[in-house]
């Protein structure tokens, strides 16, 4: 059987879909690209905003316009939170959840015999044991490994709880090996991920949590640059950021969860941390790591988020020097307490405030970067065109140089200057 694969969105759907690759393969199946003939097309979506729900449907809708005689196979978020409804989008030949992975595979392979329609998808709050997959890779020089699933800080605009289930965690053990295979096998970094990292190890018996995590992975996979994920700020204590400090292979660049500088917005989140919490990880984690770079989410528009309520996060933003920010206008999302608070923002009053809001981050991004001319920095390069090498730095800075033939290797560069948002760089 020929499967072609296709993800939306985050790291660790697309770790999911790699895994499924692997699995596919040792069961003697083709993987094939998605733009190639298949037997089967199978789409792994996304659920976490109304957005993502539209470029899921829109994708399961394409892909059965255009494949009317293929098996079209859709697992992942958005049929977790409502099988009904995604069935009603087209016709679909498989449907199953974001579980039990090596499941689906044993489903697709009874329904090209059988062609009878099958709808598996369970219920994700029992879920309690952390299913181990073959390990998804995202790229040939950066892999990622996956470490935890599910999520328990039911934050008021979130629908990951109800479809990921509960915090589960890979054991240290198993996590350590994997990273060494990893490393084996080629790959120059290593990008730790879940769906919230910051909780791994509260499942498994004392003593395992993120630090420990981030030890045992960096001294497995020596040789390998190591990548944390996302992170909420109670991780970073003290000793944990210490612990991290000493790791010689951990990249110096940390995305430290924000989503809102106003603590009255925060509170209507259903964030477990005020503006001086944050301040305090982020102060801990630059006394530890100096010159590391932060990035971080933001969320405007929050329901019920008034004008001055967005300066001071814009005040707030701007004083904790951030390298680079993810942002996103509120999208209210259907079975989440905020699509019903009171107080919602208009959608063009949040694209204004998103747009205020990138230009603050383009500013500080800018400044980040000066700061970096002058230092020597390691490049992991990824691509060339005519004549340049770009790659990205520990920091996770782009950086570009004359150069051929780099692809895949690791390698020093003084940065001479900043073009385009990105570092330049001359080889060492």
């Amino acid at each position: 059987m020929k499967v072609a694969l296709y993800t939306l969105g985050c790291k660790v759907n697309q770790w999911e879909t790699g895994a499924l690759a692997q699995l596919l393969r040792a069961r003697g199946h083709g993987v094939v690209p998605w733009e190639a003939p298949a037997d089967a097309y199978v789409i792994n979506t996304c659920t976490v905003t109304a957005v993502s729900d539209q470029k899921s449907r829109r994708m399961i809708r394409r892909t059965r316009r255009e494949h009317p005689g293929a098996l079209l196979c859709v697992c992942g978020c958005l049929p977790q939170s409502d099988p009904e409804a995604t069935l009603a989008i087209a016709d679909i030949d498989l449907l199953t959840g974001a579980g039990d992975r090596a499941g689906f595979v044993d489903r697709l392979e009874a329904l090209h015999i059988h062609r009878i329609q099958t709808v598996a998808v369970d219920n994700a709050a029992r879920r309690t044991q952390y299913e181990q997959l073959p390990g998804g890779v995202g790229g040939r020089t950066r892999a990622l490994l996956k470490v935890q699933d599910g999520c328990d800080n039911r934050c008021t605009y979130c629908v990951i709880p109800s479809v990921r289930g509960p915090a589960r965690s890979l054991p240290l053990e198993a996590a350590a090996a994997e990273a060494a295979r990893l490393a084996g096998e080629g790959y120059r970094e290593l990008v730790i991920t879940g769906i919230e990292i910051s909780s791994y190890g509260r499942d498994l018996p004392a003593g395992a949590g993120l630090a420990p995590l981030t030890e045992a992975i960096c001294r497995a996979a020596p040789a390998l640059r190591v990548r944390l994920g996302s992170l909420e700020p109670r991780t970073l204590d003290a000793e944990t950021a210490a612990r991290l400090a000493a790791l010689p292979n951990l990249c110096p660049h940390f995305h430290v969860a924000l989503q809102s500088g106003c603590d009255e917005t925060l509170r209507r989140m259903g964030r477990r941390y005020d503006t001086a919490h944050y301040t305090g990880a982020l102060a801990r984690l630059r006394a530890a790591l100096p010159g590391c770079a932060v990035t971080t989410d933001l969320i405007v528009g929050f329901p019920g988020e008034t004008e001055a309520e967005f300066a001071g996060t814009l005040s707030f933003v701007e004083a904790r020097a951030f390298s680079g920010m993810h942002i996103f206008p509120y999208s209210r999302r259907p079975g989440t307490p905020a699509a019903d608070m009171p107080g919602q923002v208009p959608r063009a009053e949040k694209r204004r405030r998103a747009a205020v809001a990138g230009r603050l981050a383009a500013r500080m991004g800018d400044a980040y970067r000066a700061g970096c001319v002058g230092r020597t920095v390691q490049v992991l390069f990824e691509t060339e065109m005519d004549g340049v090498c770009t790659g990205h730095a520990e920091n996770y800075q782009p950086v570009r140089c004359a150069a051929a033939g780099l692809r895949g290797q690791l390698r020093p560069a003084l940065v001479t200057s900043v073009s385009d948002g990105a570092l330049v760089g001359q080889l060492i």
